[in-house]
């Protein structure tokens, strides 16, 4: 997933849950300028800041292995 995609996915649910970027900033505990990075996919959040954003917005992350055809 590039940053492009996860910063969208991170948007749409903060609008979906009628979040403002600094309220959503402020409950996560980050700046409200890493918020509006992550959401432009300007940025590379550490996981840690991830995990802040995915709990208050009632995500989570999930890792997987890549299907790379050979099996």
């Amino acid at each position: 997933m590039v940053f492009s995609d996860l910063g969208n996915k991170i948007k749409s649910r903060r609008k979906s849950l009628q979040i403002t970027q600094a309220d959503l900033a402020e409950l996560a505990g980050i700046s409200l300028n890493t918020l509006y990075k992550i959401e432009r996919g300007q940025a590379n959040p550490t996981v840690g800041i991830l995990v802040k954003l995915a709990d208050v917005m009632g995500m989570e992350l999930k890792l997987q292995v890549k299907k790379s055809g050979i099996d």
